[in-house]
């Protein structure tokens, strides 16, 4: 058995403590042996509960021969500057969503790291529930036929107590209502199932809530190949998550139970030609963690690591082009 990949934690927030708390189911994978947090109180904490060395910035990390790997749970703006810097110092990169804004961001990201001879991850674990790895799987196994429609939705209100200042929801970082939260996930999974997207238009709104960038957002997406996505984020109603893909031969509907903070199982229908509809129940399963081991397994060598650079690139132009169309109202062409 390989030693656990030991990785430099950035950022202890609502996520970063999610992370930690599954990495400990974990241990032979994966083991964080510092953490870089700017808030002191934070910091002081999570030292104490965990017997880490935490430094407020990211250089003292990087200047650790100890950690191999950096896992930055930071927000967006930071991430270019924060992977060209890690991959300059040597290190493995898990960053989570968005690796970039922009179609050129994720490219030069994509470079620094490549050229370094290094692994790219992203926090996209919505790939590692295992109905949506499911489908995947028959997906490239051409059980659904041509696939021809890809329409989901991931929405919930955990941010409307939030700080009105909070990076979650700045311009900067979060613009076009929910979709760097959770919207991003679907785009992802659009691009991995239909390829690179052609046009989208998107419609941005604030319909229940104060939140400065929109609380709703639809999109409608045109892909390379062909076929079609709609994908919504709303950051102003209770959870739902749910995604369905339609081929010509069979189509599936994926419900989650719970976010994905605490993930309770799916609810799965589907049918295929000549077949009747059938209902299953899945049972919980943590893909956060499963996503970095994942990681953590590419760099031992043990197995590629599943979401391509090149995936990563057409998301983060999926997303810069749905951004600019909710600004406009107008049909953005990729």
């Amino acid at each position: 058995m390989s030693a656990p990949v030991r990785i430099a934690l950035v950022g202890l927030g609502w996520w970063g403590q999610k992370i930690t708390a599954v990495l400990k189911a974990a241990p032979d994978d994966v083991t964080i042996v510092r953490a870089v947090e700017p808030n002191s109180e934070i910091a002081s904490a999570f030292s104490a509960a965990h017997d880490v060395p935490v430094s407020a910035d990211l250089e003292t990390a990087l200047a650790d021969p100890a950690v191999e790997a950096v896992l930055l749970v930071t927000p967006h703006k930071l991430h270019a500057a924060q992977i060209a810097a890690s991959a300059a110092a040597g290190k493995h990169v898990f960053c989570e969503k968005p690796v970039a804004m922009t179609r050129a961001g994720a490219e030069r990201a994509v470079k620094a790291v490549d050229a370094a001879g290094l692994i790219l991850a992203t926090g996209h674990e919505r790939r590692y529930e295992p109905p949506i790895a499911a489908m995947i799987r028959a997906a490239d196994a051409g059980d659904f036929g041509r696939l021809m429609q890809f329409d989901a939705t991931f929405s919930h209100d955990k941010f409307l107590a939030l700080d009105p200042t909070n990076w979650r929801l700045g311009a900067e970082d979060a613009p076009a209502a929910g979709m760097t939260a959770t919207g991003i996930h679907l785009l992802d999974l659009a691009v991995r199932l239909m390829g690179p997207a052609k046009s989208v238009v998107a419609s941005c709104e604030t319909l229940a809530s104060s939140l400065p960038q929109g609380d709703t957002i639809s999109t409608f997406i045109c892909f390379e190949g062909g076929g079609t996505a709609t994908i919504s984020a709303n950051l102003a109603m209770p959870f739902v998550s749910r995604c369905s893909l339609f081929g010509s031969k069979a189509w599936v509907d994926i419900r989650d139970k719970a976010h994905v903070e605490a993930p309770d199982g799916w609810i799965v229908t589907s049918a295929s030609t000549g077949s009747k509809i059938a209902v299953e129940e899945i049972g919980p399963a943590e893909p956060v963690r499963d996503n970095i081991v994942a990681f953590a397994r590419a760099i031992r060598g043990e197995a590629p690591y599943p979401i391509t650079t090149a995936e990563m690139i057409d998301t983060a132009a999926l997303l810069e082009a749905v951004i600019e169309s909710s600004r406009t109202g107008e049909r953005v062409l990729l």
